[in-house]
């Protein structure tokens, strides 16, 4: 399908400008800000719509067109689940870029709450929609690799989880990061898959002699040459073409 293939690149290439657009965002920032003990949020409200936001926006969009590629490759029964959940990671994704979480250290207003639990309904639902995925037909190749990956995402979930609230925020910038990490390679996973299995028409055109059919998967020949068992002379022929 030449259109799955084709999805699975954009997704491809905007997870890996949005991979871009992050690191170039890490390093603008003030280097008073410390990305282990900071969220990725944390360093976007300090470039407010600057590269981070843009990145965000980017892997929605890249998010999005993964969408299109397993709806065109033939949804399984859980189809529509899928759809949802990786519809909530793009929705949380956008309303996370559009609406700033708070600078550091300063009270939550009602937009970093907004902020907060958009962020954490995407972070849910990439997840689950991998685990399902990993049931299709087409991704039975890396259903292992998908599912090793979901279940590493929910423990650096369950990590986060823990430093945000009994753990005193303790290297909750690294908990973070690596769970992106780990959720974005889902994606990557998935869109490698669509470009790899993605059948190519190369145009091969077999010609079929008259009164040849193939047998398993193979054309006989049927070419006689001459004075062999296909050249029968006519009757009152002599070998060299003349008639007595």
């Amino acid at each position: 399908m030449p259109v799955t293939r084709s999805t699975g690149l954009l997704a491809l290439g905007g997870i890996a400008v949005a991979a871009l657009l992050t690191v170039i965002g890490h390093l603008e920032v003030n280097d008073d800000l410390n990305p282990w003990a900071l969220t990725i949020s944390d360093f976007a409200v300090s470039d407010r719509g600057g590269v981070i936001d843009v990145a965000m926006v980017v892997l929605a969009l890249a998010t999005a067109a993964l969408m299109y590629g397993l709806r065109r490759a033939g949804p399984p029964r859980s189809g529509r689940v899928v759809e949802l959940l990786l519809g909530a990671w793009v929705a949380g994704l956008l309303l996370a870029a559009v609406v700033p979480t708070n600078e550091p250290g300063a009270a939550m207003t009602a937009s970093a709450y907004v902020h907060r639990y958009a962020s954490v309904v995407a972070f849910l639902a990439l997840p689950i929609g991998g685990w399902l995925l990993a049931r299709r037909p087409d991704l039975t190749p890396t259903a292992r690799t998908l599912r090793a990956l979901v279940v590493l995402s929910l423990a650096l979930s369950a990590a986060m989880v823990w430093s945000a609230y009994p753990g005193d925020r303790l290297l909750i910038g690294l908990a973070e990061r690596l769970l992106i990490l780990t959720e974005v390679a889902v994606l990557a996973t998935v869109a490698t898959t669509q470009v790899r299995r993605s059948p190519v028409d190369h145009g091969v055109v077999v010609f079929h002699k008259r009164g040849v059919t193939p047998q398993n998967g193979h054309h006989k020949s049927m070419i006689d040459e001459d004075g062999a068992r296909g050249l029968t002379p006519a009757r009152g022929a002599s070998a060299g073409g003349r008639t007595r």
